[in-house]
């Protein structure tokens, strides 16, 4: 859960998922749509899908136990290089080099590594940077002060230099660099996409798809979607249950992700003589008595209008 998102924002959902969720076996037993449920509004559900498939794993290839080396760890999905190095560091106190984003801003200001992050020599030269600072004793304790070290003290912005225990050493303060290491990424415009959904409503109920497995909100279930006005029509007209439909437009979300920022326009459609019909991946969802479904935040918050009568 903290890949990606800050702390203060994880422990609530941490200790949902913990509580409904305390062992492996439990979670693997789990339906994928109640992880994702417990998952909503967290954003990145990929994490939850891999979570999800690595508890199946670990049951059915492991005995129920967290495998114990790096390759085997890795193996698992959603697991990379550094995440299974602090695993295993963490857990068990064996001794792996670590790089996730905090590491590395440490590391790039204390050997004055320039260059992007995301470039492949350096990441190679922060990998061996990690490697040569990893002490053989107490990995579990340095592991946690390294990332603590960049989380708090070695902050992007505004780092505290004068409270840090190693200052003494750091380069990038030796040379008065410290605001311009790590090097940035090269700034890009954000590309801008649009969606169009359709909001049938019937009643207390609003009818939801199932999202397919993989790519944007993989698994999780929202409202009938086309790409551009033209294609939401002949979506409302491919439903032969919607006899008269009268489509009206909403005001539009703007959701932001990562790479790109969203805008979603929601078309309402009130039918006079007809009810759209559930079909195989399809389900009536009830705004007043919501069921334990996997809902992407712009689709809670829409539902949630809808229940207010907005």
């Amino acid at each position: 859960m903290l890949q990606q998102t800050q702390v203060a924002t994880v422990i609530p959902y941490y200790d949902r998922f913990l509580a409904r969720f305390p062992t492996v076996a439990a979670l693997a037993a789990a339906p994928l749509d109640e992880v994702l449920h417990l998952w909503s509004g967290l954003g990145y559900y990929a994490r939850a899908r891999n979570l999800h498939r690595a508890a199946i794993r670990i049951t059915s290839e492991h005995g129920g136990e967290l495998p114990q080396e790096h390759a085997a760890l890795c193996a698992l999905p959603g697991i990379g290089e550094s995440t299974g190095a602090a695993i295993l560091a963490q857990a068990l106190d064996q001794r792996h080099p670590i790089l996730d984003g905090n590491v590395k801003r440490v590391l790039a200001r204390w050997f004055a590594i320039e260059g992007s992050a995301q470039a492949v020599d350096v990441q190679r030269r922060l990998w061996a940077a990690s490697e040569r600072v990893t002490p053989n004793d107490r990995a579990c304790d340095f592991t946690q002060a390294i990332m603590d070290l960049g989380a708090t003290v070695c902050t992007r912005h505004r780092p505290a230099c004068d409270g840090c225990p190693v200052a003494s050493g750091c380069a990038a303060l030796q040379t008065g660099r410290v605001e311009e290491l790590p090097t940035p990424r090269t700034r890009r415009i954000r590309p801008q996409r649009s969606v169009h959904w359709l909001i049938l409503q019937s009643e207390e109920s609003v009818l939801l798809m199932q999202r397919p497995a993989s790519g944007l909100w993989g698994g999780l279930w929202g409202f009938p979607e086309a790409p551009d006005e033209a294609g939401l029509r002949a979506l409302v007209a491919s439903r032969a249950e919607l006899r008269r439909p009268a489509l009206r437009c909403m005001d539009p979300i703007r959701h932001a992700f990562t790479h790109f920022d969203l805008e979603i326009i929601p078309w309402r459609c009130d039918d006079r003589d007809g009810r759209a019909v559930e079909s195989t991946g399809e389900t009536w969802y009830n705004v007043r008595r919501p069921s334990a479904l996997g809902l992407a935040a712009p689709v809670a918050g829409l539902i949630a209008r809808l229940a207010s009568g907005a």
